[in-house]
């Protein structure tokens, strides 16, 4: 354990800007989940496996000759596609049923995108060159690299993109109101069924974004997804759905708590940090509902 981070406070400042745009870049793919789970009652596992099968199309675009960075165009259309698939073959089975059978189903996606793009890309880590630079600040004490910024920057214009569509358009407006009353929505005819299609779709087109921008900014691997569906999970539950602020704020602290433990615990540690954090606030949610419960009787 290392507490050099608390005697210098310029990497203080530098590990807490690291993890605010670290946690940009999280809160775009939780804001996928958080849609997804809001609409169509389901938690997704394969959460992490379509944004790193979205890193992986910015992968090989980089491979071909064309700059990573246009991997934020291409990717959410080819994964909204892929989005629209799963769901037609295998999530419009377990929509609004219980949320264990979702679990259940959406690992079994997971499983299998795992050893797909291991068939197709080999196992080794890879990463698609930028050569975005760097940013110094405060006198050349703090470095930023550029490919962190855009990602940030990317993942803020996606979000805002999307609230403005969920609010203007009319599929937006009935993927509102379906995820408010599905029952009634159908009703006032709304196609409940294209919905989710198209709701499963964007949350997959999300995490195309986020994957793209993942390539040009961390490392890829095959095996690499379960932490980011894992912040995104946590991230929705401490914000809860429906939230936007509240998923932009919880991923930035995520982002900044992560670093922080980087720092403090070393970066073989961060990850399993990570898994403790959420092992700590699925204790405690349970402990505040079961103290709520006993108020009630």
């Amino acid at each position: 354990m290392d507490l050099l981070i608390f005697k210098a406070p310029i990497l203080i400042v530098q590990a807490s800007m690291d993890g605010i745009l670290l946690g940009i870049l999280f809160a775009l793919i939780a804001y996928g989940m958080a849609l997804q789970w809001g609409v169509m009652n389901i938690i997704n596992i394969a959460q992490g496996e379509l944004v790193i099968m979205g890193g992986y199309i910015a992968y090989f675009m980089y491979m071909a000759g064309i700059h990573p960075a246009f991997g934020v165009i291409v990717s959410p259309i080819v994964m909204y596609f892929v989005g629209v698939g799963l769901y037609k073959l295998v999530i419009n089975k377990v929509v609004d049923r219980d949320l264990f059978i979702s679990i259940l189903a959406t690992f079994g996606i997971s499983i299998l995108a795992q050893q797909l793009m291991n068939f197709i890309f080999g196992a080794d880590v890879v990463v698609a060159q930028s050569n975005f630079g760097t940013t110094m600040l405060f006198d050349n004490s703090v470095t930023l690299p550029n490919s962190k910024i855009f990602s940030a920057a990317v993942s803020v214009v996606f979000a805002i993109g999307l609230v403005i569509y969920m609010k203007k358009s009319k599929l937006g407006r009935a993927i509102r109101a379906t995820a408010q009353n599905a029952k009634a929505a159908k009703i006032l005819g709304v196609d409940t069924e294209k919905v989710y299609a198209a709701t499963f779709g964007i949350n997959a087109a999300l995490c195309g974004v986020a994957g793209s921008l993942i390539s040009i900014t961390f490392t890829l691997h095959p095996y690499v997804g379960l932490p980011y569906t894992v912040r995104s999970f946590m991230i929705v539950i401490v914000a809860g759905l429906g939230n936007l602020p509240g998923v932009a704020l919880s991923g930035m602290g995520l982002g900044v708590f992560e670093e922080f433990a980087d720092y403090i615990l070393g970066t073989e540690f961060r990850i399993g940090a990570v898994f403790m954090l959420l092992v700590f606030i699925l204790v405690y949610r349970r402990f505040v509902l079961s103290r709520k419960r006993e108020y009630l009787k």
